[in-house]
């Protein structure tokens, strides 16, 4: 099954993915992660990439979709895959479409995290992420039950740095102008689901595998 997960900063996107991954046997593939990886490999393109976002800036098109063709090159992500933070555009949602078609496949569904902008800032506000498992974790929401420790691997958590509230209400500006004209692209294409994201997760997760025709006692 080959699904994506569209949604603001903040819209738990991640955790979702990882749980549908897991349930489908397939993999999550993060454009984040992907470049952190090349960034960590210390190769011009992971500089040029460390550049753009070091500045607050998207990463183009181009370097985006190269990695991520890239990535679906892999063997495990063959026969489905979760997207999370791709695409960003139109563009690539094009460009995602023709890879997909080239191999006979096509996307099964398009959910979208649908959250209200201050309530992302609150979320955004207090979070904290672990460096190294990338598990995330809010003050009110969902502590860790160790302070300032990862529950996962014990690592000390860290803020990020552009979750302050201003900067949280640019950068859903700036997501909304970039990223909404999806919205209306998957809607033709008869793909889209639109989930409330501001309920508790299990309610998210409910109505992310509803959406996909599934359930989640059956994996």
């Amino acid at each position: 099954m080959f699904v994506i997960l569209l949604g603001p900063p903040g819209a738990g996107k991640g955790t979702q993915a990882r749980l549908l991954a897991e349930s489908l046997g397939v993999p999550r593939i993060s454009t984040g992660d992907l470049f952190r990886e090349e960034m960590a490999s210390g190769s011009a393109l992971g500089r040029s990439v460390a550049a753009y976002m070091d500045a607050g800036q998207f990463v183009p098109d181009e370097t985006t979709i190269a990695l991520l063709q890239r990535r679906l090159r892999a063997a495990d992500a063959r026969d489905g895959h979760v997207l999370d933070g791709f695409p960003r555009t139109v563009r690539q949602a094009e460009e995602l479409d023709r890879i997909l078609a080239r191999r006979g496949q096509h996307l099964d569904r398009v959910i979208d995290l649908n959250v209200d902008t201050e309530a992302l800032v609150e979320r955004l506000a207090g979070r904290s992420m672990c460096p190294s498992c990338q598990t995330t974790y809010h003050d009110r929401i969902a502590p860790p039950r160790r302070q300032g420790l990862c529950d996962r691997c014990g690592a000390t958590l860290v803020r990020r740095v552009d979750d302050q509230p201003e900067t949280v209400r640019t950068r859903l500006r700036m997501y909304h102008e970039n990223t909404e004209p999806l919205i209306t692209y998957y809607d033709e294409a008869g793909v889209l689901s639109i989930i409330d994201g501001g309920q508790p997760p299990e309610g998210v997760t409910r109505d992310m595998f509803a959406a996909l025709g599934m359930t989640k006692g059956s994996f």
